[in-house]
């Protein structure tokens, strides 16, 4: 499979809008504000850009900066001033437009978070992806598990689930609103909520690939622009399902130091300094039929204990094969190590700060939109 970097940013803004277009109703047509997080992915050659970033390793930074200039004009602004219909979708697009304006290449996907619930992540086809974030509490146990497996006790969580709505709007004000999606997913939401997942019809096997797809069967017929649904059974391990394929992520995290050597002198980043990374082991692999999911969330945190007793607590700079202690380069000796104990990984992602980091993609599905 072919390997695919993209680098990785972030950045918040605060701003305040009014959107005419819905109805007079609608809470958001009067004027409010929210706190924004923009992102942004992009596929950049080595060394880019040579007055941000100035040596190889570098680019992360390079591309935030860049970010935080596109966004400069919306910050503590009234976002109408700049478009009519200051919508997520609508801002993901006029972003996109600014740093192609910038020259900043490779760009793949500009997202827009206005809540702590809601946004919209821009496709490399030009189509929009609103996303909205509900949670409910269940119970659950698994009884396909071998015996002794903890998950196959009665237990309980706080299940976040998002679903993602395809669609493209450039040549009209908006599409499908926030309020919808949430019209839509209140019947669902009362049926999984303070309940036992178990006792529900479908799911008796309540896996988080199995849930994803129950999810999956009841919206897509109210949805049919619905793109996908992603899982989260904990704060750090969840599924994506699309109709078709299942995809699993661990989430862990490891405080680590470096120095980046290649910096020129008087750089801070030459200095020895440290990061608490963030890291998501991406894994596709078919269903299994028996326990109902594609691989266990436990396995996957075990089966890398090796390689992550090597990252936690330690200087990343000295790590024997590895050929740079920047995002990208460590992505790489990742993948290296750890891909004869999990074969079914096709995707790291990697984070220094929150939002900027490096994305490693070789499976044939390619690296999907932001979650």
């Amino acid at each position: 499979m072919t390997e695919r970097l993209l680098h990785t940013a972030a950045t918040p803004f605060e701003a305040a809008l009014r959107v005419p277009v819905l109805p007079a109703e609608r809470r958001a047509r009067r004027l409010h504000g929210h706190s924004y997080t923009a992102r942004v992915r992009a596929e950049l050659p080595m060394g880019w850009n040579a007055s941000k970033a100035g040596f190889p390793g570098a680019e992360t930074q390079a591309l935030r900066t860049a970010l935080q200039e596109a966004v400069a004009p919306l910050d503590y602004a009234d976002l109408n001033a700049h478009l009519p219909n200051p919508t997520d979708e609508n801002l993901a697009r006029w972003l996109h437009r600014r740093l192609g304006a910038a020259g900043v290449p490779g760009v793949t996907t500009v997202g827009i978070r206005s809540t702590a619930d809601t946004g919209a992540d821009l496709a490399p086809d030009g189509h929009a992806h609103l996303w909205h974030l509900f949670r409910f509490e269940a119970a659950h146990r698994l009884p396909q598990v071998p015996e002794g497996h903890p998950c196959g006790r009665m237990h309980g969580h706080g299940f976040e689930v998002i679903l993602h709505v395809e669609q493209d709007v450039s040549g009209a004000d908006m599409g499908m609103a926030f309020e919808r999606i949430a019209d839509l997913f209140a019947p669902v939401h009362a049926e999984l909520d303070h309940a036992c997942l178990n006792d529900i019809a479908g799911l008796e096997n309540p896996t988080s690939e199995l849930l994803a797809h129950w999810l999956w069967r009841r919206l897509e017929p109210l949805m049919p622009a619905l793109s996908w649904i992603t899982v989260y059974e904990t704060a750090t391990a969840g599924c994506h399902f699309d109709g078709r394929h299942y995809r699993i992520w661990k989430e862990l995290s490891f405080e680590s130091a470096l120095r980046l050597t290649q910096a020129p002198a008087g750089d801070r980043r030459r200095r020895l300094h440290g990061h608490s990374y963030l890291l998501r082991l991406h894994l596709r692999a078919e269903l299994d039929q028996l326990l109902g999911w594609t691989v266990d969330y436990g396995d996957v945190k075990r089966l890398f204990r090796t390689v992550y007793d090597r990252l936690d607590h330690h200087r990343l700079d000295d790590l024997p094969g590895a050929t740079g202690a920047d995002p990208a380069g460590l992505a790489r000796w990742i993948r290296a190590q750890a891909a004869p104990d999990l074969p079914w990984m096709d995707r790291i992602d990697l984070q220094q700060t929150p939002g900027c980091g490096a994305l490693l993609s070789w499976g044939e599905l390619g690296p999907a939109l932001p979650a």
